[in-house]
This record gives structure tokens, sequence and C-alpha cells, in this order.
């Protein structure tokens, strides 16, 4: 009995507390439910809170169609209410830049003729880069000539330009028998003459692969010295040899603009009395066709210049006076003890330079310098002068004066071995390792890092081709500029494209790498981009700066830089600029002030990187007509 009643008493017990569990269920569900629409009632809008009121929660709600609709249609506020304020914006000021007077179509500031005037006549002195002061820059934009049009496109750029891009007809007077340029309607031709091929310049190259092998590759850099219009180096394009053409900003006015117009590399530049802008051994080959450079005079001061800018068993071509004197001294207009003399002259300094004669036929001679120094070194107890240059930096080439001395080839261990490294042929020399670099001779530069920096680079165009389609429309832009080259990897990533791209290594750069460059077959020149560029107007289809405003951040003003962008840019020309987001955010509020189109993209890693790219292009816009007011611009 004790057991029964022990067991139905722990039975009540637990059918009591099972109760009183389920109570205390059903009690929390009911006041969560109550406290539930409450809330509801409490933060929604009147409608909502009327049908949610506590009486109609009590009475059937409606399942009719109209109500379901309704329901569907509630706007719920999802937005945070607790926020503090965002702080106030800080806008950038954009201020407007206004454009130059029309007169300023052709400025090229550190190749003004005016100023030029101030300067010694000796030697051609002034006619060298003489830049203004900062108090006389320019705080405008360069207006391109009234009716100028989008140059025509390469191939057929090399035969024709626009009148009113370049609206100067004297050369079609001066060289009108030698077919340099002809006026037709509204366009230049270009018949690809000069003063010594009148066959024209295809003809004249076939005559010089006839001499030296053009063809197997060991040919890929020349320089053009006195360049006429560049036809030389326009045609030798198409045989795979990519040429510098330059010539002074002098009587024959134009040449240099005619030659970019055309979409041919050609900077504007004079052998006077500092060194042209090249690094040592960076040229396959040197060219003058009737240049009318001294060559024989000043110690033979230009062609040790040649000297030091050749690469060992490179060739100097030369075309014109005095060569075949013979044949054409009374067209010259020269006696023949006058030419003889200046020949005699010409080849002696040769030989002291310890260039060999390769060949004298018709028009054409042509000489080659030693792979290494080891026999000059000899011979310098036969030729006492040009001594051999001492604590000298050979690739130091801005504002550096010409010397009187042979710019020494690095050491070898045998008469065989090519002094500095062999070159690979082309193609292979442009992704094969620099002999710069095998050396050891560019400081912080090893093999792997070349490799790395070209596939780096491949990687970028590929991504900015992603970005702004015309760059990856062949054709659509021929003259390119990269402000900061590094080790050409952007121009390297672009050459199976029909374009080409200038090579500047800021002098301000803490590594020259201008000599690896050259290296890989390419081109380019030194520069200080607080200065001016030593080119025309309207020089470039699209121009890419890396890091070059992080680089002159502290040393010149940011507008002045980007008004020099903007005078080289042609109209409806492109730009590429990577930096730091928040120099490109100031970058983006000056150029907003000159009318460029552009905006800020993310780096080619993803938004997470600092360093940002801004695509800009510039707008279409020229001087007025001559007739209209000075304030009214053509824009389309």
């Amino acid at each position: 009995m004790a057991n029964t009643a022990g067991s139905t008493r722990l039975s009540y017990i637990t059918f009591k507390t099972k109760h009183a569990n389920l109570y205390s269920i059903t009690l929390v569900t009911i006041l969560c439910t109550i406290f539930y629409l409450a809330g509801m009632w409490q933060h929604s809008p009147g409608a909502i809170r009327a049908a949610t009121s506590p009486s109609s929660i009590l009475t059937s709600v409606p399942c009719s169609s109209t109500s379901a609709k309704a329901s569907t249609n509630l706007n719920l506020d999802f937005s945070a209410h607790h926020q503090a304020p965002d702080p106030p914006p800080t806008l950038a000021r954009v201020t407007y830049i206004p454009p130059c007077d029309p007169k300023y179509v052709e400025n090229v500031p550190c190749e003004d003729t005016h100023r030029s005037l101030k300067f010694d006549r000796d030697r051609l002195i002034y006619r060298e880069r003489h830049c203004p002061e900062k108090t006389e820059l320019l705080k405008c934009r360069v207006p391109a000539p009234h009716g100028y049009t989008v140059p025509f496109r390469w191939p057929e750029s090399r035969q024709f330009a626009w009148y009113a891009n370049v609206p100067h007809k004297e050369l079609t007077v001066e060289k009108k028998n030698q077919n340099w340029v002809r006026f037709q309607g509204d366009r230049f031709s270009f018949p690809g003459g000069g003063t010594m091929f009148p066959r024209g310049a295809d003809a004249y190259i076939d005559d010089i692969g006839k001499l030296i092998n053009l063809k197997d590759g060991s040919i890929r850099t020349a320089i053009d010295t006195g360049c006429g219009v560049a036809s030389w180096g326009a045609y030798l394009m198409s045989r795979n040899i990519l040429a510098v053409s330059f010539a002074p900003r002098d009587t024959h006015e134009a040449q240099v603009q005619f030659a970019l117009e055309r979409g041919v590399p050609a900077l504007i530049g004079v052998m006077a009395s500092i060194r042209l802008p090249y690094p040592s051994r960076a040229f396959d080959m040197a060219h003058c066709s009737r240049c009318l450079i001294p060559w024989g005079q000043y110690d033979g001061l230009y062609l040790i210049e040649v000297d030091r800018v050749l690469r060992p068993g490179g060739y100097w071509i030369l075309s014109g006076p005095p060569v075949n004197w013979e044949s054409h001294w009374k067209g010259w207009n020269r006696t023949t003890e006058d030419l003889k003399s200046e020949q005699n002259g010409i080849e002696t300094i040769a030989r002291s330079l310890c260039w060999k004669k390769l060949i004298q036929k018709k028009d054409l001679a042509i000489w080659q310098k030693p792979t290494n120094h080891v026999h000059c070194i000899a011979n310098r107890r036969v030729f006492k002068k040009p001594r051999f240059c001492k604590a000298q930096d050979p690739d130091m080439a801005w504002y550096t004066k010409m010397e009187t001395c042979l710019t020494p080839l690095p050491e070898v261990s045998n008469i065989k071995e090519i002094a500095g490294g062999q070159l690979t042929k082309w193609p292979e020399r442009l992704n094969a390792i620099p002999p710069r670099v095998n050396r050891g001779a560019v400081d912080g530069v090893t093999a792997e890092m070349f490799r790395e920096d070209t596939a780096l680079w491949k990687k970028r165009v590929t991504y900015y081709k992603s970005v702004d389609y015309q760059l990856a429309q062949p054709g659509r832009y021929r003259n390119l500029l990269d402000m900061n080259a590094y080790l050409g990897g952007f121009a390297a990533a672009l050459v199976d494209d029909p374009l080409w791209v200038m090579n500047t290594v800021p002098v301000e750069a803490k590594i020259n790498t201008l000599g690896v460059i050259y290296e890989r077959g390419l081109i380019g020149t030194y520069q200080n981009w607080c200065e001016a560029m030593s080119t025309y107007p309207r020089t470039y289809d699209l121009i890419h700066a890396d890091s070059i405003f992080s680089l002159y951040k502290d040393r010149c003003e940011m507008e002045d830089v980007l008004l020099e962008m903007d005078r080289i840019l042609r109209p409806e020309g492109s730009v590429i600029i990577r930096d730091d987001v928040d120099i490109l955010v100031k970058i983006k509020s000056i150029t907003d002030g000159m009318e460029w189109e552009g905006r800020i993209a993310d780096h080619e890693n993803g938004p997470r990187q600092r360093e940002k790219i801004l695509f800009a292009n510039k707008k279409y816009w020229t001087a007025p007509a001559p007739d209209q007011n000075q304030g009214t611009h053509t824009a389309r």
C-alpha cells in the first residue's frame, strides 16, 4: 500500500509540474505576440497602424484580394535610425584654365625662336634648348590651329598630312626639286624624296641594304641627324628598324612637325655644344644625308658624339658633301680643293676613333665602330687625340657638355669579345635579358626583376585595353609617349600594334634605365618634366604617366606638368595616369578645369590598392577662325 500511495503521489506531482510548464510557455508566447504586434503598430505608417490596432487584432482579418494586394505593396523602412551624421564633404576646387591666344598654336617653350636670339650663334648654340623662367610659363591651354583635323592613320599618314594641321608651305617651294613635300589642295603629300635620294627613300634604303645587312635583325635602332621630313626613318619602319630623327627649329620651318604628323618618331634637336639626349651605345646605325653638320671641325667633336651613342660594331652612314665630290662639286658650288680637304678631315677623325671604313660606293660612304677598344688603346701612341675620357658617366646626357675625348667602351677579356655584351637580334632582343642587366651595370635591377616587369606590363596593358577601347583598336593611336618608362615594359607590351612609343626616363629618376630600353630595341630620350619637351604641340595620340606626379611632387607645380601634357597631346587624344589616389584626386580637379573628360578607375588588382588609374580624353577644340572673336573657340 505504501508503495502504491507513493507512486500515486509522484504521478500527481509530475502531472502538476507538466501543467505548470505548459502554462508558463503559453503565457510567454502570448506576451511575446502582444509586444511584437504593439511594436509593429508603433513604428508603422498610419494606414497600417489602423489595420493592426488592438481592436482589429481581436477580430478576424478578412482575406480578400484587396487586402492581399495592399499587404504586398507595403514600403517597409529598413534603414538605420541611429547613425552619426556624415562629415561635410571636402570639395576639390575646380579652376577653369583658359585657352591661350591663337598666336601660341605652335608654341615650343624651350625652342622659342625669339628667346634663342639672346644666345651665342657660334656652333649654333642659340638653337639649343633654352627654357623660360618660371615666371614666363604660360598658364593657359595651347590651341590647335583653326580647321585642325585628326591625322591620317598609318600607313596612309606616311604619304599625307592635312595642311590645316601644319600650315607651312615653305618647304614645298624651297625643296621643290628634291621631292621632300608637295602641296595638293587641302593636304601635303610626301613622295619620299630627299636631297641625296631623288628616287625616293625606299630605293635609297635598298642601296644601303646592298652594302650592310638590314634584314637579319642585327640593326634595330637608328638615329637620323638633320632629318628633313624624316622620310628615311619613315621607310625604315617597314624593315623593322626604328629610327629617332632630329633637326633644329630653323629656317626649314616645321620639318620635325611634318615628321610627327606623318607618324614618325622625331624630336627637335641640334648638334651644338651639349650631348644628344641619349645614353651611350644606344644606336645600331647613325645616318647623315647632307645634314650640313661640320663633321671635320672643332677637333672632331660631333663625330666623337656619334661614337658615344653608337653601339660597338655600329655603322655610320654619310651621303652628300663631301662624299663623291668628284661628281658633284660643280652642283655644290664649291671648289675641288675645299671638298677634298673636308673629306680628308673626316677620314682622319674616323681613323682616330678607330672606325673602319667599310665601303664608299657612289654617293654612299659607310664606317663601322670597333666592337671593343683593345686595338684603340694600343694605337693611342699613333693618335694622340682624342684621348680617352676619364671620370665621366657616358650615359649622362641632359645639358651635359660635349667633350673632345673618346668615350671608353667596357673592358673585355679578349679581342673577339664585344664590349658591353652581345645584343640578341630583333625580335628576340625585345624580351631577352639586356646586357646591361646581365652585367649588373644597372643598380638594383636583376634578370628576374626584368622578367617580372615584362610580365607585369603585359597584364597592365591588357587591363588598359579593357577600359580604353580605343587603345584596343589597332591603328587608333600612332604616336605614344611614356613619361616614366623605367625598363620599357609599357612599350614592349604594345610592340605588335601599329604604333611607336617614345620612352622617356626622367633625369630625376633614381636609376638611369634608358640604356636598357635601347638594348631591348626600343627608343627614348631623357627629360626633366619641370621643363617643356623638345617637340611641337599636338605630337602624341596617347600619353602614359606612371607615378610621374609622385616623382615631381616637391619639384614643380602639378598644373605646369599637366599643361605641358595638354600642349603635346592631340585633340581627342588620351591620357593614362597611374598614381596614389590622393594625388589623382588633385590631378582630376585640374584636368576638369582643362576640360578633359576623365574618370578614376581601380587598380588592375582591385579596389583595395591605393594606386588608382585616371583615364582621360582631351576634347576637340581649336583656335577661332581669323575673322572670329578670340574668345570663341571651335569645339565638337
